[in-house]
């Protein structure tokens, strides 16, 4: 099973899905089911709240969360008490959500559950930290394209992308945006001298000018970048932002006769919150991007139809993405063999 094998070289993985509908949870049961639990102790929670039959903002009817024996899971207390399944109680947290505070437990006989774990993304590395204390070999955190914090790889090493006809019901249209998210996860990986220092910088836009100093420019954070009246870009080799790249930021590089000497950095892909437009004039400029810390995706589940009843084709679909970023891409319903 090469899907699996791949996702065994790694500690932790992200689901992550481009729009509501996309098979998300599809992929999450398929990974669950097929997952060697006789050689390895897996945990599961979700940012949001996954598992349940009926989407509570389109009304569709969704795939339930088959937990298998041994898993272990964090969900929160109203959830739990929901659960079609047996468990042996684990923990109960001081972390809470909107549902209650976060319970974790150990499936004991198999069934299904509604997983609403940490709510954020400190509380995710918390919760992260404290399950691997418990022996956890592998991580899996259900995620969600609004609250990309769960993909982040101060969090989860590797990911899994979800996309579909309900993200797009024109095919060139969805991969071309699938093809976006998947070029800003794949950006390089700073390699400069000033790596670490920057890492423990907190908040604002920083530079590191051609002799290696750090430059602090006193800005609170890329949003207030329009406030400064002096030109950033002079001498400096980096500019890095410590919160969200938005075009603002993009486009004074953009426009900097020095754009081809300057790197903008940001601290993983997940803080990037640009346009593809001012992204691609950007690049034909020169310009390039880099991450401090880099996720690794591992492919890409499709699910071909729209809530709507629309249908894309799904070999096309697939084919077509595929080439487009050069990783293998799953139709987890139609393919439901071991890929």
């Amino acid at each position: 099973m090469p899907f699996i094998n791949e996702i065994l070289k790694y500690d932790s993985l992200s689901i992550v899905g481009l729009e509501k509908n996309v098979g998300k949870t599809e992929c999450l049961n398929y990974i669950l089911n097929r997952l060697p639990l006789q050689h390895i102790k897996v945990a599961v929670t979700s940012i949001g709240i996954d598992g349940e039959n009926k989407d509570q903002v389109t009304a569709t009817k969704k795939p339930e969360i088959y937990l298998r024996q041994g898993i272990y899971f964090s969900t929160a207390e109203s959830h739990y008490r929901e659960r079609r399944l047996i468990s042996e109680l684990i923990e109960i947290t001081n972390e809470r959500s909107s549902l209650g505070r976060i319970v974790t437990a150990q499936v004991a006989i198999g069934g299904k559950a509604i997983i609403s774990g940490p709510s954020s993304g400190l509380s995710l590395r918390r919760w992260v930290a404290g399950i691997k204390k418990m022996g956890i070999d592998l991580t899996i955190i259900d995620g969600a394209i609004s609250r990309l914090s769960s993909a982040s790889p101060a969090i989860s090493k590797a990911m899994i992308l979800s996309t579909g006809a309900a993200l797009s019901s024109n095919i060139a249209t969805l991969v071309q945006k699938t093809k976006f998210v998947a070029e800003m996860i794949a950006l390089p990986r700073l390699d400069d001298a000033s790596r670490d220092t920057l890492c423990d910088i907190e908040s604002g836009v920083w530079g590191v000018d051609t002799d290696g100093n750090i430059v602090d420019f006193k800005i609170t954070s890329a949003l207030a970048i329009n406030s400064v009246k002096s030109d950033i870009t002079q001498g400096m080799k980096i500019i890095y932002t410590v919160g969200a790249l938005t075009d603002r930021l993009l486009n004074i590089v953009a426009d900097s006769k020095r754009i081809k000497e300057i790197t903008l950095v940001v601290k993983d892909f997940t803080k990037i919150f640009v346009s593809e437009t001012a992204y691609r004039i950007f690049c034909s400029r020169g310009g390039k991007i880099e991450v401090l810390q880099k996720s690794k995706l591992i492919a890409v589940c499709v699910n071909p139809t729209a809530p709507n009843g629309y249908v894309l084709d799904s070999d096309t679909l697939c084919r077509k993405l595929r080439e487009a970023i050069k990783l293998p891409v799953y139709d987890i319903v139609k393919n439901n063999y071991d890929i």
